[in-house]
């Protein structure tokens, strides 16, 4: 808005002539009002709206509604009933201020009608006085007192009128107080009213007329007669005798108290030196006896309280959990040849996120139950202890069993008869051995000692089949080159030496003119599933060693696999004689049994850190990557590129290391270098069975996978040469 700006020298006029006026020039200076002015002048914005006439004389319609724009709208609530949000019923816009419940009717309500016609009681308000009774009043005062004014008549009349006006109010009050009468206190009232000769008639004509009841509310009917009686507050009090006091007062010093400890404890000796040794050796045993009804008494707690964790878990994942068993994504049925990954849970430790996930390993008895190894693959950046964890699926939130260790974790396995034997490889070389059933704070068995123990790190352990006098041995590879194989004594570990892995032509001249062996650092190990002699070791420097139990000095046979170190080697499940290998030079093969070149090569791009072959189908594999992603390939559907390729965790900040398959169910479980397990369960493109030929429907799943293989390999693989073709009527009867 826009204001006129008055001249200055106006304003100079106008206060002057106003001082000279009103004050005969003696009341201020002119200058000081015209510096107030100057100071109170209004300053017109540089960004100022200009308005027009018509503008700001424009009328602005503002209309008000009764919608509060405080309450919230489509507000939904979860209804446990249904199992779903449903919507809220909107509030309404009528605000109480105040409510308070009363006990009486309106006169003219429904309800008082009723009241009065069955009961004839008429209730409030009260009539006015009645001003006959005012004029009988004043011919009693005139009878009285004669003689007087009619002056004084009149001023005697009004007083005596407002006093029978005040004693109607004070009836009403005490109405409204005590409630009605009974009939009987109003007959004794009438009659001591009628004692009285001049007051009964007035105080008759002004009773009768008014003596009308309250009407009662019969929703919310109170009467004071009606309420219970209070007790008052009593204080009881107790005056005691105080007890005696006395004021001691010395010097504590150190030889004072030696000596007291002493009196007492030569005091002790003489009265209990006879029974001194049945004391002790019960308490001993009742000690004991306390510790294992202690222990027991906390494993039937610990596991109440594993069952109520696992109950509540699945009620907070029930969506999860259905997908887990029954979800089946309906979209590969427009997809030929591809599928994709569910994620499911993902299990952690608060103690293990900044450590690598290093190996992953299900139990063989426990579809469900899964350890997951704590270290890191960052030789300059090591922890100062290691984790083994096994999760479940039924309590996704905490791992059931918790192995601390002083260095990391670097590889487990779990016994295929015994479940609860778990062995773990660490990194400066050591192997413990741990019994599930007695807790896990304490190894069964560990290595000691420097030369019963690996010189560097151990990157895979296996357990192996029982030896003829039923002694449980396991075996071990490290990167100084040695294959162990460790017997479970009595009361420790037995260690041997299987094989040391030097490399071929590998003869180098030492410092001081001598020629040295040179060796190959061991990085996994695969035992063959049907002979158990024989095994796989991939090195450091790309070759995989196959070896046998029998031999100590020679290799049955050299893979030239990879250019860098070989991560991981996986036998088929259905078909022996084949295998898997990943490495860091970001390349997965699939090689046959002796046979020096592979079948099939994939270059994944990016460093490979596990793969394994699924356990329900002979041509399906996994591998995951440094980029966080997980390859899934059926050879049977496509030969050169996978037909899921998924993203788990991102590739700038995270890495994929360790991959396992479930044997039961169609899910895997994947590690990154976060310390975190993630389960994810695959689409029916990735899992998808022979079907039989109608003319053989009797031939089982085994057969079935066997025979796809066979049939994959027959189209990959190449004669020897000099080889004869096999005749085909021949391979048919055979």
């Amino acid at each position: 808005m826009q204001v006129a700006k008055p001249k200055e020298g106006k304003q100079k006029k106008i206060r002057g002539s106003k001082s000279k006026g009103e004050g005969g020039g003696g009341g201020g200076d002119a200058d000081d009002f015209d510096a107030w002015m100057k100071s109170r002048q209004l300053i017109k914005p540089d960004d100022q709206l200009d308005l027009t006439e018509a503008e700001l004389g424009e009328e602005v319609t503002k209309v008000l509604t009764p919608t509060n724009t405080n309450v919230l709208r489509n507000l939904v609530v979860f209804s446990f009933k249904e199992g779903e949000y449903v919507s809220a019923p909107m509030p309404g816009n009528t605000v109480t201020l105040i409510s308070f419940p009363g006990n009486s009717l309106h006169v003219d309500s429904e309800e008082a009608r009723i009241q009065v016609e069955e009961s004839d009681e008429i209730g409030y308000p009260l009539p006015m006085p009645n001003y006959s009774v005012v004029e009988q009043r004043e011919t009693v005062m005139e009878g009285e007192e004669e003689g007087e004014g009619e002056e004084d008549e009149k001023s005697d009349v009004g007083s005596k009128h407002g006093h029978i006006a005040a004693e109607e109010e004070e009836a009403e009050e005490e109405e409204d107080e005590e409630g009605k009468a009974t009939e009987g206190e109003a007959a004794t009232e009438t009659e001591a009213a009628g004692e009285d000769e001049e007051q009964g008639g007035v105080q008759q004509a002004v009773s009768a007329p008014g003596k009308k009841r309250k009407l009662i509310n019969q929703f919310n009917y109170c009467e004071r007669a009606t309420l219970t009686y209070v007790n008052p507050k009593r204080n009881v009090d107790t005056q005691t005798i105080p007890p005696p006091r006395s004021q001691f007062g010395a010097n504590v010093l150190q030889w004072v108290i030696y000596d007291t400890y002493m009196e007492d404890f030569e005091e002790q000796q003489r009265t209990g030196h006879i029974h001194g040794d049945n004391r002790r050796r019960s308490t001993k045993k009742s000690f004991k006896k306390k510790t294992a009804l202690a222990e027991q008494l906390n494993r039937k707690y610990v596991r109440c309280w594993q069952i109520l964790e696992r109950m509540i878990n699945q009620n907070i994942y029930d969506d999860i959990g259905n997908d887990y068993r029954y979800w089946e994504d309906p979209a590969d049925e427009y997809r030929e040849g591809e599928g994709n990954l569910l994620p499911l849970w993902k299990f952690q430790y608060e103690k293990t996120k900044k450590m690598n996930v290093t190996d992953i390993t299900f139990n063989p008895c426990y579809y469900d139950l899964f350890a997951v190894c704590f270290g890191s693959h960052d030789f300059l950046k090591q922890p100062n202890e290691g984790y083994l964890c096994l999760f479940t699926v039924k309590n996704p939130s905490y791992p059931d069993y918790i192995i601390q260790t002083d260095c990391g974790v670097m590889c487990c396995d779990i016994h295929p008869h015994y479940p609860f034997l778990v062995v773990v490889g660490l990194y400066d070389g050591n192997v413990a051995v741990y019994d599930l059933r007695d807790g896990c704070k304490e190894p069964m068995y560990i290595s000691r000692g420097v030369k019963c123990k690996h010189a560097e790190c151990v990157w895979q352990i296996k357990w192996g089949p029982d030896m003829v006098d039923g002694e449980i041995n396991f075996y071990s590879v490290s990167s100084d080159g040695c294959v162990f194989s460790w017997i479970l004594m009595q009361n420790k570990l037995w260690v041997t030496t299987i094989i040391t892995l030097y490399l071929e032509n590998g003869i180098a001249d030492g410092p001081d003119g001598t020629k040295v062996t040179l060796k190959s650092g061991g990085s996994c190990v695969q035992f063959h599933p049907s002979d158990t002699s024989v095994f796989l070791v991939g090195t450091e420097c790309g070759l995989i060693y196959k070896c046998s139990t029998a031999f100590s000095s020679k290799y049955l046979m050299t893979y030239y696999a990879h250019n860098m170190s070989v991560y991981r080697i996986d036998y088929n499940r259905f078909d022996s004689n084949i295998f898997v290998s990943c490495s860091g030079d970001w390349r997965v093969k699939v090689w046959e049994d002796m046979r020096a070149d592979p079948l099939f090569i994939f270059d994944l791009g990016s460093a490979v850190g596990d793969v394994k072959w699924a356990p329900y189908s002979s041509t399906v594999f996994a591998a995951v990557t440094t980029e966080g992603k997980v390859h899934v390939f059926d050879l049977n559907v496509n030969k050169y590129k996978p037909i899921c390729v998924q993203a788990v965790v991102p590739k700038r900040k995270n890495k994929l290391t360790r991959l396992a398959f479930n044997e039961k169910l169609p899910f895997i479980v994947v590690g990154d270098e976060k310390g975190v397990t993630t389960s994810l369960k695959l689409s029916p493109n990735l899992r998808v069975m022979v079907k039989p030929p109608k003319k053989q429907l009797y031939l089982d799943q085994l057969t079935l996978q066997n025979a796809k293989l066979e049939k994959l390999l027959s189209l990959v693989r190449e004669l020897p040469e000099g080889s004869p073709v096999p005749d085909a009527a021949t391979t048919v009867r055979t």
